[in-house]
C-alpha cells in the first residue's frame, strides 16, 4: 500500500551570523565633513530608513556615527575640483540645523547617494537624476522596503486613543511626558498632536492637526510645516519648544487600565511583555457576612469565643485590652437583659393559668 505523500521539506533559514553587517538600502565608501570637522573623514556609509549610518570599515557591524535625515532641506552640488590633490566629487546635504559636506569618487556615486536619499524621503523614485535603469530598479526596491517599514513603525508616543482620552492621559501621568500622537478625530487620513504645558502655573492643553498629503505630513500651524515622517513631526514640536515638550512614553513593564468618561476601558500595554507568573495570585480574602438570628437581629456569640474569632479576616492581630473590656461589658448587658426577659415572661404567664 502506497504511503501518503508527505509535504515537501522547506529548508530552514540560516541564522544570521553574530556580528553580521546590517542590511542597508545603499552603501559605499563616503567621505564626510561635518560643521565641526577640520577635514574630510572616510567612512563606510549605509542608508537604512531615514538614517545614514557611518562605520569605520565595511567589516564593522556597529556604527560610530549616524545622521538623521528627517530634517532634510535640500542638496547642493559643487563643481568637480579636478585637481591632482583632490579629484573627488563634492556635494552638500543641507539639514534644518546643519550642513554636512560629502566627497565621493565619481558623478555616478554622487547621483546614487542623492537618488536613494530622495527615494526614502519623498517615497518615490526621483526622475531628475542621471541614473541607469539598473539604478532605478534598485531604488524601486528600496522604496518598497521603506514603505513596508513605515507601515509597521510609529513613534513610541503614538496611541490609539480619542481626544478626551489623550488629554486625560497627559493630566494623570505627567511623569510620562506631555506630548502625545493619536488618530485624527475627523476620520481623515492623518493624526493629531495633543500637548499639555504649564503656563504661569496653569495647565494648558492644545491640539494640532497633522494632514497626510502624499509622502509628507503637514502640521497645521500658522505657517504649515511639512515633515517626511511622524518621527519628524515629534522632533518638530520638541525642537521648537526647546525640549519643553517631551514625548509621552510608558515605562517598561507598565500597564494601566483607565476607565474614561465615555465608559470604555483603555488598556495601555507595555512595550515589553511582562513575565508570566509561575503561580496565579491568591484571591483577596473577603470578610464573612455576619450571621443573623431568627428575629433578623445579630446572632449572639458564644460566651467562650475569643476576640480573634470575632475578627477572622481583619488581619489586625490581637484586640486591644480596651476592646476586650467593652466586649465583656456588652456580653454582661446581654446576659442581664436575657435574664430580665425570662423573668418577665415567667411573671406574665401566671395570670393566664388562674381561672
Amino acid at each position: 500500500m502506497a504511503s501518503a505523500l508527505s509535504p515537501p521539506r522547506v529548508p530552514k533559514p540560516k541564522p544570521k551570523p553574530k556580528g553580521a553587517l546590517p542590511s542597508h538600502y545603499h552603501e559605499s565608501f563616503l567621505e564626510k565633513k561635518g560643521p565641526r570637522d577640520q577635514d574630510y573623514r572616510k567612512f563606510w556609509a549605509g542608508l537604512r530608513g531615514l538614517t545614514l549610518y557611518f562605520y569605520k570599515s565595511n567589516r564593522d557591524s556597529q556604527h560610530v556615527e549616524k545622521l538623521d535625515l528627517g530634517t532634510f532641506v535640500k542638496f547642493m552640488d559643487e563643481a568637480p575640483w579636478g585637481s591632482a590633490q583632490d579629484p573627488g566629487i563634492h556635494f552638500s546635504l543641507v539639514l534644518r540645523n546643519q550642513e554636512v559636506k560629502f566627497k565621493v569618487e565619481s558623478l555616478e556615486s554622487r547621483e546614487m547617494w542623492k537618488g536613494f536619499i530622495l527615494t526614502v524621503l519623498e517615497l518615490r523614485v526621483p526622475s531628475n537624476l542621471t541614473l541607469l535603469p539598473g539604478h532605478l530598479y534598485m531604488m524601486a526596491e528600496a522604496l518598497a522596503k521603506e514603505e513596508a517599514r513605515r507601515a509597521l513603525e510609529a513613534p513610541s508616543c503614538f496611541m490609539k486613543v480619542s481626544r478626551v482620552e489623550a488629554q486625560l492621559l497627559l493630566e494623570r501621568y505627567p511623569e510620562c511626558g506631555n506630548l502625545l500622537l493619536r488618530p485624527s478625530g475627523d476620520g481623515a487620513a492623518g493624526v493629531s498632536v495633543t500637548t499639555r504645558q504649564m503656563l504661569n502655573g496653569t495647565p494648558v492643553i492644545r491640539h494640532y492637526k497633522v494632514k497626510h498629503e502624499g509622502p509628507k505630513y503637514v502640521i497645521d500651524v500658522e505657517e504649515p510645516f511639512s515633515c517626511a515622517s511622524l518621527d519628524a513631526v515629534v522632533d518638530y514640536f520638541v525642537s521648537n519648544t526647546k525640549k519643553a515638550l517631551v514625548p509621552f512614553l510608558l515605562d517598561d513593564d507598565y500597564e494601566k487600565v483607565l476607565v474614561l468618561p465615555p465608559g470604555r476601558p483603555v488598556i495601555l500595554k507595555p512595550k515589553r511583555l511582562a513575565k508570566v507568573q509561575a503561580k496565579p495570585p491568591k484571591p483577596p480574602v473577603m470578610p464573612k457576612p455576619e450571621p443573623r438570628g431568627l428575629n433578623g437581629g445579630p446572632a449572639r456569640k458564644p460566651a467562650g469565643s475569643s476576640a480573634q474569632a470575632l475578627f477572622p479576616t481583619t488581619g489586625l492581630g490581637d484586640v486591644t485590652a480596651e476592646l476586650e473590656e467593652k466586649l465583656q461589658r456588652r456580653r454582661a448587658l446581654e446576659h442581664s437583659a436575657g435574664r430580665a426577659g425570662d423573668q418577665r415572661a415567667h411573671l406574665g404567664a401566671k395570670p393566664s393559668s388562674q381561672k
